[in-house]
């Protein structure tokens, strides 16, 4: 097991690529997020489109034709050269030479650039039609605009064509559709506004969610643990928010979903390396608060139960949390051993019915690390693994100190408790790590605190006991029978 860890511990750049099934759990995940924005976006472009100044387009369409010619095939020509000439036509509505004049005409307080972005032209393929289209906030004013440039469009076409020297054009520009006052805005468009705000805010609340994926480098689950480390996941321990309350949940609620994951811990423990099965385990994490204190008492509660004999030591020798969790004396310990102030038989407490003893941790020393790391600790550990079937050791976090590291050197291996939203993929590989430098076995990983939702299998499975019939007098069954 150590040697498939190594190979993958630190190395998160060759974890398996995201893929649609995260990119749609994070979607999921942050529904609310993209609701939201998918709302805000659309109310916003509601709201611009609500306080927008209403536009209204105009249009007046022109017929081109050219004069002249009897047959027919004077006719085809003259109808060939008229659809090639008005696309060139369609380029003079946005000159001067037609725009000015019709600035002068209808008094317009704009310049003829101002005017021109408000004009457009263009012709229906292989047509000889014009239509001219003009923007005002004023519905009146963009007919009469419209009309005017038409007008002008056609003087200016005749002008053109006209042959030096000739009377008459030979090209004639006729008005076949005057504007109509508009009476509905082109512009805004409510509707279609709304539904690319909608659109818009989706896409971005869609993508905000990914990006939180990616960026989000906490463990969440037993694929985040892989994506660190190929050491196995020994066991997932399910989030329950009344936890720091009821640490023995093996004991307290031995019914639970949560007592029921720490004896599949248990059961996977026992067939750790059958072949050389570890006699002494030391339980740690990686920072303080992801559950390897409640972890290590829990397992020891659950192999207790199943007749192994245990010997649970708190040997965090800064922080010990095992004697207060359990509600026994800790003044006097690990450390009373070590120190030779006491025989470990003498310190040693008895839990439950007798298949499992606890040893506090006793007063905090000065230096944990060297008591913990001498050979006093090797002897007494020796001696401990021969008196019990497991030694369990409840070991300080690896970040912070290398205490657990010095242990999981002279044990068995360590279990390394990974808590859910509370560590960071880099940080268990850096846990990893810490354990591989001292050349010590990972044993497993327990993912801590994962949240269990209606989409997991697992939770498709629910199998709790019904509560016990009571017991029925003899009496009752008696007369139950005769009647």
């Amino acid at each position: 097991m150590r040697a498939s860890a190594t190979g993958r511990a630190g190395r998160d750049d060759e974890s398996p690529a995201l893929g649609l099934r995260d990119y749609l759990t994070a979607v999921r995940t942050h529904w609310l997020s993209v609701a939201v924005l998918t709302l805000v976006v659309g109310a916003l472009a509601a709201a611009a489109s609500l306080v927008a100044t209403p536009v209204y387009a105009a249009t007046t369409q022109l017929y081109v034709a050219v004069q002249g010619g009897t047959t027919s095939g004077d006719l085809l020509q003259g109808a060939n050269f008229a659809r090639q000439q008005v696309l060139s036509y369609t380029q003079f509505v946005t000159s001067p030479l037609v725009l000015d004049p019709v600035v002068a005409e209808l008094g317009l307080d704009e310049e003829v650039d101002d005017v021109a972005d408000r004009v457009s032209a263009g012709s229906p393929t292989n047509t000889s039609l014009i239509a001219v289209t003009a923007r005002d906030t004023d519905p009146a004013r963009a007919a009469a605009l419209a009309d005017a440039i038409g007008t002008r469009l056609a003087a200016t076409i005749t002008e053109l064509e006209t042959p030096l020297g000739a009377q008459s054009s030979t090209v004639k520009v006729s008005t076949v559709r005057q504007a109509a006052v508009p009476t509905t805005p082109v512009s805004p468009r409510i509707a279609l506004n709304v539904a690319l705000g909608l659109v818009l805010g989706l896409a971005l609340g869609v993508g905000t969610a990914i990006l939180r994926l990616v960026l989000d480098t906490r463990v969440r689950d037993a694929d985040d643990v892989a994506r660190v480390t190929s050491a196995a996941v020994v066991a997932t321990i399910p989030f329950e928010a009344e936890a720091p309350s009821r640490p023995l949940v093996v004991q307290s609620d031995p019914l639970s979903d949560r007592a029921e994951s720490f004896r599949r811990l248990r059961t996977n423990v026992q067939f750790l390396n059958v072949a050389d099965r570890p006699r002494s385990v030391v339980v740690t994490s990686s920072l303080p608060g992801e559950g390897k204190s409640s972890t290590s008492i829990n397992l020891a509660l659950a192999l207790a139960d199943a007749g192994t004999r245990v010997l649970l030591v708190d040997a965090d020798l800064r922080r010990p949390a095992v004697a207060r969790y359990m509600g026994l004396e800790g003044g006097v310990g690990l450390t009373t051993v070590l120190i030779g102030q006491a025989e470990v038989q003498d310190v040693v407490q008895p839990w439950g019915d007798g298949t499992l003893d606890v040893l506090p941790a006793g007063q905090i020393p000065p230096n944990p690390s060297e008591l913990l790391g001498s050979p006093l600790m090797a002897e007494l550990l020796e001696k401990l693994t021969c008196d019990y079937d497991l030694v369990i050791l409840d070991g300080a976090p690896l970040l912070p100190v290398t205490d657990a590291a010095i242990l999981a050197k002279v044990t068995g291996g360590a279990l390394l408790v990974a808590g859910v939203q509370k560590l960071h993929r880099q940080q268990l590989a850096d846990s990893v790590a810490a354990l591989q430098t001292v050349d010590a076995r990972v044993l497993g990983i327990v993912v801590n605190g994962q949240e269990r939702k209606a989409r997991d299998a697992y939770a498709y499975y629910d199998y709790t006991p019904h509560e016990p019939t009571p017991e029925v007098p003899r009496w009752r069954r008696l007369v139950g029978a005769r009647g």
